[in-house]
């Protein structure tokens, strides 16, 4: 978030809260690790990821082991016939390359499948802090694991348990202040 935006925020916050109205904040991060749905969506993302590098690290090792072949049959080959097997392996390589940039580069197979496992979790929970938020009567609310970085917060004003509550994730043990 630029300066211009967090200046605008505290503006905004210092304005709305001269008129009386009211604010507070949750922990989105602590709130996406309390959900089932969430955890299951990151192992399968790291499961994928897992497998995805593998086949790109066993790709790389036979792009070595070529080289090292041609290096070791060098002294046999032509000009000729090294150059052309040479451009073989690198054109393997850059190959690879492109590959390794289709699933793990920006807007690549890897972002996708994160984006599409995990954006109905957080739109759950975006959902839930609407609720939240409508039903307390709060004008704004922050994500303390945000980029706002909030150098003081009185748990008052945190709503994070609220927000369990409204997605069915609260522990009986928990009190809520009020």
């Amino acid at each position: 978030m630029n300066k211009f935006a967090i200046l605008f925020t505290l503006g905004c916050l210092v304005g709305s809260m001269a008129l009386g109205q009211k604010f507070g904040y949750v922990d989105t991060q602590y709130i996406l690790s309390q959900m089932p749905e969430y955890k299951e969506a990151q192992q399968r993302i790291d499961e994928l990821s897992a497998a995805w590098m593998d086949e790109i690290q066993e790709k790389y090792q036979e792009v070595e082991r070529l080289y090292t072949e041609l290096q070791a049959e060098k002294v046999l080959l032509t000009k000729d016939m090294f150059d052309e097997r040479y451009a073989e392996i690198q054109s393997m390589e850059d190959e690879l390359k492109e590959y390794q940039n289709q699933v793990f580069g920006f807007e690549g197979q890897f972002f996708l499948k994160k984006k599409e496992l995990i954006k109905p979790v957080q739109d759950k929970v975006f959902e839930a802090v609407e609720k939240v938020a409508k039903s307390l009567r709060l004008a704004i609310i922050f994500d303390k694991s945000s980029d706002l970085v909030m150098i003081y917060t009185d748990p008052i004003h945190d709503y994070t348990e609220y927000v369990l509550e409204e997605l069915g994730l609260k522990d009986e043990n928990d009190l809520i202040n009020d």
